[in-house]
């Protein structure tokens, strides 16, 4: 599904997660005092930071790029294994996922056209999970899922959670009735800018997106490309390996050894291909990733710098000014 609308219309149809969501759209936030320094104002518990893309627009505009809320919720009716998520995963994430989440959303609405999600919105599947994208972001929910989207039940699956397009497809149809988008490859044109969101929740890009990517950008128009897991460069591995693995400061500069889903676009030669031709694009000027966890950034082309933004159940966000 693709389609080139103008900024108004923009504005009045769309409401989304995982690339753009109009910010007119926007539910209504209640006005909750925080909890922490209550007198210095309602967004003081966000972290924000920024980032600016020169395109050369005519007509410049913002967005806030939130990815990881990991919402954890589940009715009363739902299964045992549903039951012991919700307990055990809401304890790791905090409690105050939902509260992120609405927090930035009137951030959003505040300040920037647009909003930009780059997955694992839910933890994992669920009959209140699913509730909750729809009460949020409506039915005009465009962009990428994460990892956490395709579990049904995490360590508690059967069959057993593996990383491959057989495993995808136990849930791609349930996953593709409540996302109203197309959850592989979604292209969207605002302002001149076509954003193109991939599904890369496990490390890897199959053929068929390759090849409807260079088709997208046979339309002669800057791009920023919306993933899930960030394309691999030194300084983006090397932060995620500070953040994840390391248990002591840094003694040495050399590069850590490669692993899970950076080894994997390495290996993969689909994935290794794409990467090398994305560097030699011109066109792509923008990346929004998720996943590690951590707000990083670096440059992957001679055109193009990813931005990695950290977990939206903490509060974090980037807004992003194209101009």
């Amino acid at each position: 599904m693709k389609k080139t609308i103008d900024r108004r219309s923009f504005l009045k149809t769309m409401a989304g997660t995982g690339a753009l969501i109009a910010t007119s759209q926007l539910p209504l936030i209640a006005d909750d005092k925080p909890e922490v320094f209550p007198e210095r104002g309602k967004f003081e518990r966000l972290s924000i930071c920024y980032a600016t893309v020169e395109i050369g627009l005519e007509k410049p505009f913002t967005i806030l790029h939130i990815s990881d809320t990991h919402l954890t919720a589940a009715y009363p009716h739902e299964s045992d294994k549903k039951q012991t998520l919700n307990v055990r995963r809401t304890k790791t994430f905090g409690g105050r996922q939902e509260e992120a989440l609405r927090d930035s959303l009137a951030w959003a609405k505040q300040h920037v056209d647009y909003v930009v999600h780059t997955g694992d919105l839910i933890d994992w599947q669920s009959e209140a999970n699913f509730d909750l994208v729809r009460k949020y972001f409506g039915d005009g929910l465009i962009g990428s899922l994460g990892n956490h989207e395709f579990t049904s039940d995490m360590w508690l699956s059967d069959p057993k959670e593996e990383q491959t397009e057989e495993y995808k497809d136990y849930s791609k149809e349930k996953l593709q009735s409540v996302y109203p988008f197309d959850i592989s490859l979604q292209s969207q044109v605002v302002n001149g800018v076509n954003f193109i969101t991939m599904d890369d929740v496990y490390g890897y890009v199959t053929k068929q997106q390759v090849k409807r990517f260079r088709k997208e950008a046979r339309k002669g128009l800057p791009i920023v490309l919306c993933l899930h897991v960030p394309l691999y460069t030194d300084n983006i591995w090397r932060a995620t390996y500070r953040f994840w693995k390391a248990e002591s400061k840094m003694e040495s500069g050399e590069l850590p050894q490669v692993t899970g889903d950076f080894k994997r676009q390495l290996e993969d030669p689909v994935t290794s291909g794409f990467i090398e031709y994305l560097k030699k694009e011109p066109l792509l000027k923008c990346i929004l990733s998720g996943h590690q966890h951590i707000s990083v950034e670096d440059q992957f082309s001679p055109t193009c710098r990813e931005y990695v933004t950290g977990s939206n159940f903490l509060f974090h966000g980037r807004e992003v000014i194209f101009i």
